[in-house]
C-alpha cells in the first residue's frame, strides 16, 4: 500500500494505482491523544476516541511507501500532522526492547517502509535540522527502512510530489 499524508490540499496528477490512498488531514476531524493508554490496555490496537483517526493510523501501519507533507512550526510539524502522528499509538505495543542501543516499543503489524517527508514554511537552517533530527527518531518509531527529507515553498509541492509518485507503480 502506498499513503500520501498531507496537512493541505494536494493537486495531484491521475493515478490508476488502487494500492494508493490521498489523505488531506486539514479536512479530518482528529482529536489529540489523552495519553489514557487504552489502546494498549483495554482495547488494544483501538483508540477509544472515535474520530477520523481511527481509520488513518492502520493506513499509516499497512504503507509501505509513504509520502508526508507538512508545514514546519519551531522544527516541528505543524498541528494537524503531529496530531494525527501521536495518534498511531495503537499501532505499538506496551512493550519495550532494546534497538540500537535505545528503547523502542515494539511494532503490532507495521509494515517496514519507504518513506519520504516533505516541509514547508521553513524559515532557516536550524529549524530544517531540527526537523531532520524529528524525522530521524520518528523512522526509528515507524519502521521506515529508508527515508528522505525535503524542503521547499508551498508553491512547489505539487510540482515537486508529482515528480515523487510518479515512480509509483501505476502512477
Amino acid at each position: 500500500m502506498k499513503l500520501i499524508m498531507a496537512d493541505t490540499a494536494l493537486r495531484l496528477p491521475g493515478c490508476t494505482d488502487p494500492d494508493m490512498t490521498y489523505i488531506n488531514l486539514a479536512t479530518l476531524k482528529i482529536a489529540p491523544c489523552t495519553g489514557c493508554c487504552s489502546c494498549w490496555v483495554k482495547t488494544p490496537t483501538q483508540c477509544v476516541i472515535n474520530d477520523d483517526a481511527v481509520h488513518v493510523y492502520p493506513l499509516i501501519a499497512k504503507a509501505k511507501k509513504l509520502l508526508y507533507v507538512s508545514k514546519i512550526q519551531y522544527g516541528s510539524y505543524d498541528s494537524v500532522m503531529k496530531t494525527m502522528l501521536e495518534r498511531t499509538i495503537p499501532i505499538l505495543q506496551a512493550f519495550i526492547h532494546l534497538r540500537a542501543g535505545e528503547t523502542r516499543h515494539l511494532y503490532r503489524d507495521v509494515c517496514p517502509k519507504q518513506a519520504t517527508v516533505i516541509g514547508y514554511g521553513v524559515k532557516n537552517e536550524e529549524e530544517k535540522q531540527i526537523f531532520r533530527d524529528l524525522v530521524a527518531q520518528n523512522a526509528r518509531n515507524m519502521n521506515f527502512e529508508s527515508y528522505q527529507v525535503f524542503f521547499m515553498p508551498k508553491a512547489e509541492l505539487d510540482s515537486f510530489i508529482s515528480g515523487e509518485i510518479s515512480g509509483w507503480t501505476g502512477c
